[in-house]
């Protein structure tokens, strides 16, 4: 194949390429910079506007890591393996004393190594007769000891600017002692869904409704980003009210998201009314699903204009919308997983446009990791991603592809699971 006819393959006339869009994208996203001081209590998914460093040793002292005894390496020999019990350690209750040559303190997993001793010896490794104990073996410095500061260091980088605070993490700010943590505020987000076709779950269906749900899994997406949705709900194709809501939608949130009508039917206004109200930056990408995706500015905000059906906003916001949230955020960025592995389907595709097909990622009974597709491809077949734990992603250049054929797999993140 010449040169000239692989750029034909790819060539998608009048769609812009997904790296280009993602790199002009982000290009033009301003993070938040306001700052709020809140109790780790309620950060769970906040996105941190500086640094946490430990103010102490994590342990902060010397204590077991066993139930048994305590005492100085150097006391124990060949020769002499018996020691004198002097005492307990016990968590929260430290021997006060000093441990003297010969002797061994009764020590509790967590306690406090007493004073004079740097080793510990399990207790179903000791015998016991009355205050003599006696161990199997002479044990070697440190034995079963965490050391003060083992897991974290007093002046340590415990967490950078940008961290996304998770479960775990608030048991590490609560074992250092910290209360309250500065972190970025809150991004808001309003969420419009257009179409007479449209309705709420629970509203009975007239010819040709169908029920709405792009709201309902942005939302979703968005609570896992802990973004504050302001939804305006259903807006019926009309200009009018699709320009009103947009209006109040950039005067109240830093992002609005909407669905539907940005194709080119002739109710599709959204398009039309973001001309009007802002900048329209891009429009029409080389992927699939989403081609009809449009990304711009408005007076006070900036617009993710996502197609209509329901896979393809998905995709779309995930792969998109989503990034540039978190950059807005203040956050680090996404990192997601990608593995080279063998397709166990044949898999449909025209070349032309990166494809983001649904797939299952398992083991087969040969012990190989294979990805099977989920079935058929449609972009309104929304069970096709919920069966789904990862994209077949497809370059553009790439035709159908043959079971037992090499493809890229991109593990699905916390964001869709």
């Amino acid at each position: 194949m010449t040169d000239k006819a692989l750029v034909d393959c790819c060539s998608a006339p009048g769609l812009l390429p997904f790296e280009q869009a993602m790199e002009n994208m982000l290009a033009l996203i301003t993070p938040v910079k306001d700052v709020e001081t809140i109790s780790i209590t309620s950060a769970l998914n906040r996105i941190l506007a500086e640094n946490v460093i430990s103010p102490i040793n994590v342990p902060p002292h010397n204590n077991s890591a066993m139930d048994g005894y305590a005492f100085a390496a150097s006391a124990l020999s060949d020769n002499n393996r018996t020691l004198t019990l002097a005492g307990r350690s016990m968590a929260g209750a430290p021997f006060d004393g000093v441990c003297q040559q010969g002797q061994c303190i009764r020590i509790m997993t967590g306690a406090k190594m007493p004073t004079g001793c740097d080793s510990v010896e399990m207790q179903e490794n000791c015998q016991v007769n009355g205050d003599q104990i006696t161990f199997a073996q002479a044990k070697k410095l440190g034995s079963h000891v965490r050391n003060a500061g083992e897991d974290i260091a007093i002046g340590q980088t415990v967490f950078t600017k940008g961290h996304r605070i998770t479960a775990v993490d608030l048991g590490m700010l609560a074992s250092l002692g910290v209360e309250k943590i500065n972190v970025v505020r809150k991004l808001k987000v309003a969420l419009i869904s257009t179409g007479d076709e449209l309705k709420a779950p629970g509203q009975a269906l007239s010819e040709g409704d169908i029920y709405e749900s792009n709201a309902h899994f942005l939302s979703g997406l968005l609570a896992k980003l802990n973004i504050e949705v302001i939804d305006f709900g259903i807006i019926e194709d009309d200009k009018a009210a699709i320009e009103n809501a947009f209006k109040q939608a950039d005067a109240l949130a830093d992002a609005v998201i909407s669905s539907g009508g940005v194709s080119v039917g002739d109710a599709d206004y959204t398009k039309e009314v973001l001309e009007s109200l802002g900048q329209i930056d891009f429009w029409k990408i080389a992927i699939k699903p989403g081609k009809p995706f449009a990304f711009g500015t408005l007076s006070n905000s900036v617009f993710f204009g996502l197609p209509g059906n329901p896979v393809s906003a998905l995709v779309t916001a995930h792969q998109l919308a989503l990034p540039a949230l978190v950059k807005m955020q203040n956050a680090q960025a996404i990192k997601r997983v990608s593995i080279k592995v063998k397709t166990a389907s044949d898999l449909k595709k025209s070349p032309g446009r990166l494809d983001f097909q649904r797939g299952v990622l398992s083991v087969n009974e040969q012990g190989e990791t294979v990805v099977t597709s989920t079935g058929s491809q449609g972009s309104g077949i929304l069970s096709s991603i919920a069966k789904a734990n990862c994209y077949i992603v497809l370059e553009a250049c790439r035709g159908k592809v043959a079971a037992g054929e090499m493809v890229n797999v991109e593990l699905f993140d916390q964001y869709l699971q």
